[in-house]
């Protein structure tokens, strides 16, 4: 059965760009939740990054789920995982960043207006995927992209693998 969803460049933000991901124990909640994505079966991850205020991913949403439940769970789960960390590890000056008081939440972690964009070509795939590996160059938090730990451009650039959700693009 044929996929009905293209491959999408998908951007999540946290709120108000703050610079929430900075301990690798937040980053790893997201990976956490990846794997458990492409273990599930509901989206084939090709590529990503994680950095401080906000996400990239390259992924396909897989047949039979739909793009917008595929997002919202994981943005949902991923937040609240982020929320009961912070609580549970006393981060009331990141709480704090966080808090918005709304009617359905005390606390904001992704800002609601996440990007998901289809990659109709090949051409633009890689150069989405280019712009991923390179994001943690361009903000300076190394000199050259695979050197970056939350990021898959050691898959690509060093062909290591590990990351155990990765399919690289020509597969």
């Amino acid at each position: 059965m044929q996929e009905k969803y293209f491959p999408q460049f998908f951007t999540a933000t946290i709120h108000e760009w703050i610079h929430l991901l900075n301990e690798d124990m937040l980053k790893d909640i997201i990976i956490n939740s990846i794997r458990f994505l492409v273990k599930e079966k509901r989206v084939t991850i090709y590529c990503f990054v994680i950095m401080n205020n906000h996400l990239h991913i390259i992924w396909r949403i897989r047949n039979p789920y739909k793009l917008s439940d595929v997002q919202r769970d994981f943005l949902k789960f991923t937040a609240q995982k982020i929320k009961f960390y912070l609580i549970d590890n006393k981060k009331t000056e990141m709480l704090d960043k966080l808090e918005v008081n709304h009617v359905d939440r005390k606390f904001r972690i992704w800002q609601p207006d996440s990007l998901s964009v289809d990659l109709w070509t090949k051409e633009v795939f890689l150069q989405k995927l280019d712009y991923i590996h390179n994001n943690p160059v361009k903000a300076g938090l190394c000199s050259l992209p695979e050197a970056y730990k939350y990021s898959s451009a050691r898959f690509y650039e060093l062909n290591t693998n590990e990351w155990d959700f990765l399919t690289h693009y020509e597969e």
